[in-house]
Formats: structure tokens, C-alpha cells, sequence
């Protein structure tokens, strides 16, 4: 079975909250993205609030569990405490920690271990007996991804950065090859495995085969390119991309690999 596809809707609450009004409404994008067959939803709350904010995650949460019941909300946040408190009071299907820099522009690094261990395993330790799956930003470094198991995370979500950045040129292979030994790195170690952070339409097609990737989580590329063709079409190319039938019709081309 293909990947699943998680839509991270933070552009378009960051849209929204640059003219404080309630358009776009998150909860109608919501149904947009889940209509045109994505399997989940993910959004990534900051302490700064500069797109999804504190309060719009219990609504999102209530929202899915009302009128989308069985699918899937991830939440991103890093380990603060007030963070980990609001997803054991939200009991998302999954919680993705990610390690944040203040002013950063987006997550672009995994966690550094064995350094992060212990601040790790305090989160784990709430969010697991919780019922809550726990996936951890992870570089893509074959070698390292063994030491998530330690921390207690199911899975690892292994960051693309340095891959999207090599797509299309001759540095393209060598990173696929390398996400496909973290995969396998992964395996042998019983870890799950996510991938995150600049995946698109073309560059999905080196890593959807890889041995166990469970979830990829799109949110960057996908309102890019709904800028162009709508929310519902982005959608259904990255299902495309994945190997997944979207039961309408996608634009020649548009999930082959860039040249």
C-alpha cells in the first residue's frame, strides 16, 4: 500500500491571520483537503502563533472526530511543556516532536541524539501511555536513526531539506539512495518511518517505494501549487505522486519526476 498523505494546513491559517478574520476558514479547508482524498491532517502549533494557534487545535480536533471520524490529526510541536500539555488534553492519533530554534523559518533539522535524550523521554513518557502514536524530526542519516528507539518514539520523520534541495540536479540520486538506507536503517531497527519537509508532486517519486514509509506530511508544496490549480487538484496530484487512484483526473504530468 502506498504511503498516506497528511496535509499540513498551517499556510493557510498563516493566510487567515494576516488579516485576523476567519478566511480562509481552516475547518472548510479541512473538508476541501479530506474530499479530494487526503488521509490526514496536520498542523503544527508555535508558542509564537504565527499560523495555527493554541485555540484553533481542540476546534480542528473536534471537527475531524464530528464530521471525519477515523481520520487521522497529527500535531508538530516541540517539547515544551505547554505543548505536550495541549496535545494529551487534544489525544491527536499522532504527535510529532520537532525540535525549534526561536526565529527560525520553518523546521528544517532533525533532533540531535544522544543530546536531546532526556527532554525526549520526558514528552514519551506522557504522550505514549496516553495512546498517543510519537514521531520524532529525524535527520536523514541511516546511522543515527537506531537511537529514536531509545527515546521511545514509534516512528522516525525523517527531514527532506538536503533531498528536495538536490531534485533535479546530480546530487539527486545520491540522496535517494540515501533516504532508501534510512529506510531500511528504520526497519531494522523496528522503527516506523514518516517523511516531512519540502516533498512534492515531482520529488515524491525517488522515496514512495521505500521499505515501510508509512506517512508523508505536505503542507509548503501543496498550497504552492494550489495557488495554481486549487486546493482539491494539489491534492489529488500528490495522491497521484504517492501511487494512490484519485478517482479524477490529474493533469498530464503533473506527478512525473523533475528532469
Amino acid at each position: 500500500m502506498p504511503a498516506l498523505l497528511s496535509v499540513n494546513i498551517n499556510k493557510y491559517a498563516l493566510l487567515r491571520n494576516s488579516r485576523g478574520a476567519n478566511a480562509p476558514d481552516l475547518l472548510q479547508v479541512v473538508d476541501v483537503v479530506l474530499a479530494a482524498g487526503a488521509h490526514g491532517i496536520t498542523v503544527h502549533p508555535r508558542r509564537d502563533q504565527r499560523h495555527v494557534r493554541l485555540d484553533d487545535v481542540p476546534i480542528l480536533a473536534r471537527h475531524l472526530r464530528d464530521r471525519h471520524p477515523g481520520v487521522e490529526l497529527n500535531i508538530e510541536c516541540e517539547d515544551h511543556p505547554s505543548l505536550v500539555d495541549l496535545v494529551l488534553k487534544v489525544r491527536p492519533e499522532q504527535c510529532t516532536l520537532v525540535p525549534v530554534t526561536p526565529g527560525e523559518l520553518t523546521s528544517d533539522h532533525g533532533w540531535a541524539l544522544p543530546e536531546s535524550r532526556d527532554r525526549l523521554l520526558r514528552a514519551t513518557e506522557q504522550l505514549v501511555p496516553a495512546g498517543i502514536r510519537v514521531s520524532c524530526f529525524a535527520d536523514c542519516e541511516p546511522e543515527r536513526l537506531a537511537a529514536f528507539v531509545d527515546v521511545g518514539t514509534h516512528r522516525g520523520g525523517a527531514v527532506h531539506g538536503p533531498y528536495a534541495q538536490a531534485w533535479g540536479t546530480v546530487r539527486q540520486q545520491e540522496q535517494v539512495e540515501r533516504f532508501h538506507a534510512c529506510a531500511e536503517a528504520a526497519r531494522a531497527a523496528g522503527l516506523g518511518l514518516n517523511a516531512g519537509h519540502d516533498l512534492d508532486r515531482h520529488n515524491l517519486a525517488g522515496i514512495r517505494d521505500a521499505v515501510g514509509l508509512a506517512e508523508v506530511s505536505i503542507g509548503h508544496a501543496q498550497i504552492v501549487r494550489a495557488l495554481e490549480v486549487g486546493t482539491a487538484q494539489s491534492v489529488r496530484e500528490l495522491l497521484a505522486a504517492l501511487g494512490w487512484p484519485t478517482g479524477a483526473e490529474v493533469s498530464a504530468g503533473s506527478a512525473a519526476p523533475a528532469p
